[in-house]
């Protein structure tokens, strides 16, 4: 998956627009016009399509850390943001911002069809290097993403968040 399929699937699952992305990467550190934004999210046949760096997926997703948690003293982690970004660092920062939990994490596995072990959850949370690190797939991270969308946009969950 692209940077840019990642951006359009977590913009369409959180129920974001383009001005919001924009405010979400300035809290990342990064300055982002809004007709930037509308090309990231081309697909990239279309005409005007803009490849989405690490630095701006990096930056949207620190910055969507502290939209939803809050500043805090950075970390290596946050201010390296054009260092390579995995499946596994997009899934972690998910996780962090929004403060999903092993058991929901689950639940939206399973939403998606992707059921797994904790065991299994827990290796894609490992450093890289560790024995038990495992890699996040590609269809591993689209089907999170589904499920992510499932769960936060179906209108008959009851602890369904609001989002801007």
């Amino acid at each position: 998956m692209t940077n840019n399929d990642i951006l359009r699937r977590i913009r369409y699952a959180l129920d974001i627009n383009d001005a919001t992305i924009v405010e979400i990467c300035k809290l990342g550190g990064h300055d982002l016009e809004k007709s930037s934004v509308t090309a990231l999210l081309k697909k990239e046949e279309e005409e005007d399509y803009l490849a989405c760096s690490n630095l701006v997926m990096g930056s949207f997703l620190n910055g969507l850390i502290i939209q939803k948690r809050g500043h805090k003293e950075k970390n290596a982690a946050q201010e390296n943001v054009a260092s390579l970004i995995t499946n596994n660092i997009i899934l972690k920062k998910l996780r962090i911002a929004l403060e999903l939990k092993e058991d929901a994490l689950l639940e939206i596995l399973e939403l998606a069809h992707a059921g797994i072990t904790k065991a299994k959850l827990s290796a894609l949370f490992r450093k890289e290097g560790h024995k038990n690190y495992k890699e996040c797939g590609n269809q591993f991270l689209r089907s999170f993403l589904k499920g992510l969308t499932l769960h936060l946009r179906d209108p008959s969950r009851p602890e369904r968040p609001e989002h801007s």
